[in-house]
Parts: C-alpha cells; sequence; structure tokens
C-alpha cells in the first residue's frame, strides 16, 4: 500500500510539475506584458502557448476523464477507498477535478497559437511514451502496478490500453485546437520559412 502510494506520488509531482511550470510561464508572460508591452517576449508566449496546447490542456482534460470515468465504473481500480484515510477528500479533487475547468477556463479566456499538428502530435506522443515508460519502470523495479487496473491487464490488454489512451489524449488535443479556434479564430503559430 505504501509503496503504491508513494508511486502514485510520482506520477503526481510530475502531473503539478507540469501545471506549475505552465501557469509559472503564464504568469511570468502577463506580468512581462505589463511591464513591457508585447514586444521582447515573443519566445516566453510562444512557450507558453506550446506548453498549453501539447501539454496542460490535454493532460489536464485526459486526467480528469480518466479518472473519474474509472472512479465511477469502479473505483478500486484507479483509486482504492483506503487512499481516502491517507489522501483527503479536498485533495483528490484538486487533483482530479479542478484541473479541468481551470484549464477550460484557460481557453476560453485567452488565446493561444497553436502549433502544427505534426509538431504538436509529435510533442505529445513524446509525453505520453515518457510516463509510459515510467509507469513500466516504476513496476519493473518494485513489481506492483501503480494504477490496480494495470494488475487486471494482460501484457496484449496493457498495449491496447495504452494505445487507446494515446489516442484518446491525441483526440484531446485536436479538440482544444478547435476549441481554441472556435473562440478566438486561428491562432496557429507562424511556420518558419525555409531557404
Amino acid at each position: 500500500m505504501m509503496m503504491t502510494l508513494r508511486k502514485r506520488s510520482i506520477l503526481w509531482k510530475l502531473h503539478k510539475l507540469l501545471q506549475t511550470v505552465f501557469y509559472g510561464v503564464t504568469c511570468l508572460d502577463d506580468v512581462l506584458k505589463r511591464i513591457k508591452g508585447r514586444k521582447d517576449i515573443k519566445f516566453l508566449t510562444a512557450f507558453r502557448d506550446l506548453l498549453f496546447a501539447t501539454l496542460a490542456f490535454p493532460v489536464s482534460t485526459f486526467v480528469f476523464l480518466a479518472f473519474w470515468i474509472l472512479f465511477l465504473y469502479n473505483r478500486d481500480l484507479i483509486y482504492p477507498k483506503v487512499l481516502d484515510t491517507v489522501i483527503p477528500v479536498w485533495l483528490n479533487h484538486a487533483m482530479h477535478t479542478l484541473i479541468f475547468p481551470i484549464t477550460l477556463a484557460e481557453v476560453v479566456l485567452g488565446p493561444h497559437s497553436y502549433p502544427s499538428k505534426k509538431t504538436g502530435l509529435t510533442l505529445l506522443t513524446a509525453a505520453s511514451i515518457t510516463y509510459i515508460s515510467r509507469i513500466l519502470w516504476l513496476y519493473f523495479e518494485t513489481g506492483t502496478w501503480v494504477y490496480p487496473v494495470f494488475a487486471k491487464l494482460s501484457p496484449v490488454g496493457l498495449a491496447a490500453f495504452f494505445s487507446l489512451s494515446h489516442i484518446f489524449i491525441a483526440s484531446i488535443y485536436l479538440l482544444g485546437e478547435k476549441l481554441n479556434h472556435w473562440k478566438w479564430g486561428d491562432m496557429r503559430q507562424p511556420q518558419k520559412k525555409r531557404k
């Protein structure tokens, strides 16, 4: 139980680190725009938009949807009742519920320039592979799965689960691009000219 909790803690920290970096960059971008005006911070704004488009929106939405779908189907697959004694309800909601409305508000309240689909999906795929690798590495190191649902799956079932999860998160990326386009118009990052 404690080993699984420690392993989950590592994965939660990765997600929280992503959120912290994104909102830290967003805050810095906003403050510098107020101080300096719109010039001289194009790199920071582009980095903020890239983080949001390829990681913050898709990952937050995926965590919210995947967690609550599995929780409502059978909570023991994702968040066994024994965790209620260790993790307060408010913290569970901070990690798995509040991230979605906050991220959705970011879509509605501010425009984001999206990279090309190829770049965005490549970065998202790299992040997904890194996360899945971390899950598998933790299993091979300790012999227990971070989430109980994985213990119920065969190797083929795991491959299917990870593949479907990636398709799902890629679809969320495309949805985020559509929502941004619907609200703000075409905000793609300009393509570099080839010589």
